[in-house]
């Protein structure tokens, strides 16, 4: 039987899989993203109920990925949020003018500084070598914490991806070369250390102002939007637009039904979305988004 070209990734993409890891495919000889963006979303298949991104459409579905490594030679992207991961990426400095950067430290000698530092030797875990030669360490997300990316805050070089965020996996390739598994080990928990830098700081719940709702909103659609966009404001990132399409989905049959203006809506959305930290332009096109598709597949009231 003739060796499929795509075998070694399908194989790859099942393996993680198999692990809890959901993935979701990359363009070929790519760090870049396959699936489309909201731009070019039809709001067919997965995205029938709205736009989903790659953190939703991310998938442990051995036939979803079957049916997209057979036919396409994808790189794997694991979605470190939903796969239960925090993922440290240790880098190596970038030439400058065709010299290497000697005097940046890579993120493996940032990341030793930090044990050292610690008190506390190099974890072992699952590891797995880039093809720039740097590292990604695997651990298992701390239950009951939503950790999100960070970005060189811990150490010059020294990422790290859990909610929001995503890594390629084993198996992928670049033009450059390969990533391989160099330490074929347990997912450990991440030392408490590393946890400790990683936790979010306290913050303090956001309060929005009260909403000013005319008089012929009903009662129960000014209850129901008043809880919708208090549980918006207080997400944290990685979670927050998928929260702010959730409720405004909710309060569109409302709109349908006569019991609410939409300009009122959105308007409420539109302030609890930017107070959770989103951009005015993402809660706008979500806010759109949720609210037509709402409205257009809204039962008659009396069979609600």
């Amino acid at each position: 039987m003739p060796h499929h070209p795509n075998t070694a990734l399908l194989s790859a993409a099942l393996a993680a899989a198999a692990r809890g890891w959901h993935v979701f495919p990359l363009r070929p000889g790519s760090k870049q993203p396959a699936l489309h963006g909201a731009d070019r979303c039809r709001t067919t298949g997965d995205c029938a109920s709205g736009h989903l991104k790659w953190e939703q459409r991310a998938s442990t579905d051995p036939r979803r990925i079957a049916l997209c490594w057979e036919a396409h030679p994808a790189n794997i992207a694991i979605a470190t949020g939903p796969s239960g991961l925090v993922v440290v990426d240790l880098d190596v400095p970038k030439e400058k003018s065709g010299k290497g950067s000697s005097d940046t430290p890579s993120g493996v000698s940032s990341f030793l500084a930090l044990c050292e530092r610690a008190g506390q030797p190099w974890p072992t875990t699952y590891t797995v070598r880039t093809p720039s030669g740097g590292m990604h360490l695997y651990f298992t997300a701390p239950p009951g914490t939503r950790l999100t990316n960070t970005a060189g805050t811990l150490a010059p070089l020294v990422d790290t991806r859990a909610w929001g965020g995503y890594i390629v996996a084993a198996g992928s390739t670049l033009p450059e070369g390969d990533y391989e598994i160099t330490t074929v080990a347990r997912v450990a928990k991440p030392p408490a250390w590393l946890l400790s830098l990683l936790q979010p700081p306290a913050t303090t719940p956001t309060t929005l102002a009260p909403l000013i709702v005319p008089g012929q909103a009903t009662r129960r659609a000014t209850v129901a939007l008043e809880r919708e966009t208090a549980a918006v404001a207080a997400t944290q990132e990685g979670g927050r637009n998928t929260r702010l399409l959730a409720g405004a989905r909710a309060l569109g049959r409302f709109i349908a039904w006569g019991e609410i203006p939409r300009t009122v809506v959105e308007e409420a959305f539109q302030e609890a979305g930017e107070a959770a930290g989103l951009p005015a332009s993402e809660c706008r096109t979500t806010i759109q988004s949720a609210l037509d598709w709402s409205i257009r597949t809204a039962r008659p009231q009396g069979a609600a």
